[in-house]
């Protein structure tokens, strides 16, 4: 029988640069193992907000980012992250980006966060506090099917 992951995004408010109440994330996403879940993230902030940070944190670990990426560039820099076969991201716009978990596995779950930060020729990307300021992906329970029925896990 076929294994079924389930996944859900819960929309958060939390603090950015500015307010962020003006961020927001896909609410609720529910994919089955071996497929991709993608999110999206878009703000309301002026243009200066280009650049957009993809975060995830584990049941029991500290929050780590996965990715960075800006407006107008191809590349995203994705650190550590950088095997392609696991996470994609894009950037289309100043206002909005999608963040893929490709296919999903029972390790991904956790939250998934993005957060917005304005540019600053005055500052560098290191003094610049960014935080995340919208939407995890909180898997909340996975459900495997079986012989003797399903179990949660």
């Amino acid at each position: 029988m076929v294994q079924l992951l389930r996944l859900l995004v819960v929309l958060l408010w939390i603090t950015s640069l500015t307010d962020g109440s003006d961020v927001t994330q896909t609410d609720i996403l529910w994919e089955t193992q071996g497929d991709n879940a993608t999110m999206s993230c878009t703000h309301t902030k002026d243009a200066s907000h280009f650049q957009m940070y993809w975060y995830r944190q584990l049941p029991g670990e500290t929050m780590e980012l996965i990715v960075f990426t800006r407006s107008g560039v191809k590349h995203h820099d994705f650190g550590e992250f950088s095997s392609k076969d696991k996470f994609s991201a894009t950037k289309p716009d100043a206002e909005s980006g999608t963040f893929t978990v490709k296919d999903l596995q029972p390790g991904d779950k956790g939250l998934y966060f993005c957060a917005v930060s304005q540019h600053s020729d005055t500052h560098t990307q290191e003094e610049d506090e960014h935080k995340p300021a919208a939407t995890p992906l909180h898997p909340a329970a996975q459900t495997v099917g079986g012989a003797g029925g399903q179990q949660t896990l």
